[in-house]
């Protein structure tokens, strides 16, 4: 496939996105990265994000008075002292807003986060409470940073609002998502119209299938991407049980499965952020390491997706 130089197509839809500087301006106020961490910049605005964040399907499913049972805390704690910051939820995930609110809250570092969430309901009003509940739960001050359409539900009720909002300053990025091959021909024919900052879809070396079309389509279009399921929920860690790594991934600084899984999502030049769930902390600092470090270049990427498919 074509492999697009991301730096220089960032740097010309910056300069001709209109809404670029007052996407920069509602930026919170900026919390340095580690100086070795792997960011990628959001091709509308330029923002640089580290391209490991983490997903709270299922992980964060946890009320927020029983946080102080489980790892969550010291996971939040280390994933932004590693340089972490987008955090991605959603109102099906159960406790997984409230939960990263009161988290956020509890260690006061909503300024260390990019909070993405999504609407998922059909009907305009119904969509707004979602939405303004969802910032409520996530405790995320006057902006989120990302809401989107969550598995496209009623698209076309949704987009003017979010329009709306973004215009208002009530959401810094719009975005949709989806996380089943079937739907990427339907994302690549909404990226191509411009109308989104952002799209998420599954792609892994499991389900590598978005290389084809729709990665490209999201650089041609400047669109910034998230990714999930990029274990394929888990299912790639019990293909490579008790398998060592291959004596080369040295050369990329890869010393762990995930972290070999991450790095070759992350090394497409399409690609904003990974966004592998967690709720422990030695998973956390294991995915955040491969967001340092050399990363595979194309030659690389084919010998890699070449050793998992021979497993």
């Amino acid at each position: 496939m074509k492999y697009h130089s991301p730096d220089n197509l960032q740097r010309r839809r910056l300069l001709k996105t209109a809404g670029a500087a007052a996407l920069l301006a509602a930026m919170p106020e900026a919390v340095a990265a580690p100086a070795d961490l792997i960011t990628r910049a959001i091709p509308r605005s330029g923002e640089r994000l580290p391209a490991i964040g983490i997903g709270t399907w299922q992980v964060f499913d946890v009320p927020p008075a029983r946080l102080a049972e489980t790892e969550l805390p010291a996971v939040m704690k280390r994933f932004t002292e590693l340089g972490g910051k987008v955090v991605d939820s959603s109102p099906m995930y159960g406790n997984a807003e409230a939960a990263v609110g009161a988290l956020s809250a509890a260690q006061k570092n909503r300024a260390a986060l990019f909070l993405a969430t999504k609407v998922w309901t059909s009907g305009r009003d119904a969509g707004i409470r979602q939405m303004e509940t969802s910032a409520k739960l996530m405790q995320a001050g006057k902006t989120i940073d990302l809401m989107q359409v969550h598995n496209l539900l009623d698209l076309k009720t949704h987009l003017p609002v979010l329009r709306e909002w973004k215009k208002a300053g009530r959401i810094r990025y719009l975005g949709i998502t989806h996380y089943t091959e079937g739907s990427h021909g339907e994302l690549e024919r909404l990226v191509k119209t411009g109308d989104f900052d952002f799209v998420q879809f599954n792609y892994s070396l499991d389900e590598p299938e978005a290389d084809a079309r729709l990665l490209p389509a999201c650089a041609d279009s400047g669109t910034a991407v998230l990714i999930n399921r990029p274990f394929s929920q888990a299912g790639m860690f019990s293909r490579v049980r008790g398998k060592p790594l291959p004596p080369w991934c040295a050369d990329i600084d890869c010393t762990s499965w995930a972290q070999f899984f991450l790095k070759w999502i992350i090394s497409h030049p399409a690609v904003t952020a990974a966004i592998p769930g967690t709720s422990t902390v030695r998973h956390i600092e294991d995915n955040m390491a491969a967001c340092r470090g050399r990363l595979p270049d194309a030659a690389m990427r084919k010998k890699m997706a070449a050793h998992f498919a021979a497993l």
